[in-house]
């Protein structure tokens, strides 16, 4: 029987897609698992120490902390989305369980929402028309949820010409061409 079966990314293409709208780039990531790490009732201390012995940063609110193999933003109380290189972690949550056991619920997210990393030599106008962050402002390795176009995305600002927005998958086309169209009218 023939392989009919074939990965895709969040935009329906076999390889990631990359846009570049004047000085905009806009990338779509497909090489990073995602899992949500959400503390039990009672267990943060355990969730914490457990974290530490294993690499896995669990950052302050509206923080982000990049590592090697792991990467974390926080997304509310005692929660937070955990990441890692896909082609070591595919299986992200039977790498991310196992370090929690018992005292931390964790659920694949990576199929659940696409990544698009935009960089520019400034982000500012861009961000400052898109959602209601005062991107300027942030300090770099922010996070936040916000909305861009009516939908929820995750915000990680790196730096002032480098953000990582996590949106929706089931809105991959929306959110990529609400940020190709704010980009074409800034130029």
């Amino acid at each position: 029987m023939a392989d009919t079966l074939h990965s895709l990314t969040a935009l329906g293409q076999p390889a990631p897609l990359t846009h570049q709208v004047g000085p905009c780039r806009i990338e779509e990531r497909f090489d990073v698992a995602l899992a949500s790490v959400a503390c039990r009732k009672g267990r943060a201390a355990d969730v914490a120490r457990a974290a530490k012995g294993a690499g896995i940063p669990l950052p302050e609110p509206a923080r982000f902390t990049a590592g090697n193999p792991w990467s974390a933003f926080w997304v509310a109380p005692e929660m937070w989305f955990v990441e890692a290189p896909f082609a070591s972690h595919e299986d992200i949550v039977a790498q991310v369980k196992p370090v929690f056991g018992d005292a931390a619920s964790v659920t694949e997210q990576t199929d659940a929402w696409v990544r698009f990393d935009v960089s520019a030599p400034d982000l500012a106008p861009l961000m400052e028309r898109l959602s209601n962050v005062d991107f300027a402002r942030a300090p770099d390795g922010f996070a936040t949820r916000t909305v861009i176009e009516h939908l929820g995305c995750y915000l990680i600002r790196h730096g002032k010409g480098e953000v990582t927005i996590y949106g929706a998958r089931s809105s991959a086309q929306s959110l990529l061409h609400c940020l190709e169209v704010t980009a074409a009218s800034l130029l």
